[in-house]
């Protein structure tokens, strides 16, 4: 079973396809730098994310499993840009951009972000996505 401890800001190396496809919680950092951060997320079919915004942070989104739809645009009731994603594919978010991925599939979406600068505080867990909605330090 991979680790699924936040081991940042040390150096560290892992299997990211073994650690994302393992990881059951909504979100969990695995590592917290400066200047980057790595969360792993396992969105359960028919739920979503949650639309959010990043002010001052780019991120990064891999499927590594499932099926979805990736939304955004320039303000939260505004979506421009549409996109069906599933396995291996990139995602790319611009600071400022308000984002939703959506799993359309029937299977438990699985992903892992990069984030620049890091979004969550260093060892975030998030079981489910209750539990982020409910966390005090998230936006």
């Amino acid at each position: 079973m991979a680790d699924l401890t936040d081991h940042g800001p040390e150096p560290y190396v892992l299997d990211i396809e073994e650690a994302t496809l393992e990881n059951r919680s909504f979100r969990a950092t695995l590592w917290t730098g400066a200047h980057l951060q790595l969360t792993v997320m396992s969105i359960p079919a028919g739920e979503d994310i949650g639309q959010e915004v990043h002010q001052g942070n780019d991120q990064f989104l891999r499927i590594e499993q499932g099926t979805g739809c990736v939304e955004m645009g320039p303000t939260q009731d505004q979506v421009t840009f549409s996109a069906q994603v599933s396995h291996d594919d990139a995602v790319f978010v611009p600071a400022g951009t308000w984002h939703n991925i959506i799993n359309t599939g029937d299977q438990p979406l699985k992903l892992y972000t990069l984030y620049g600068p890091s979004d969550h505080l260093h060892g975030t867990l998030h079981p489910t996505k209750q539990d982020a909605e409910n966390d005090p330090h998230e936006h």
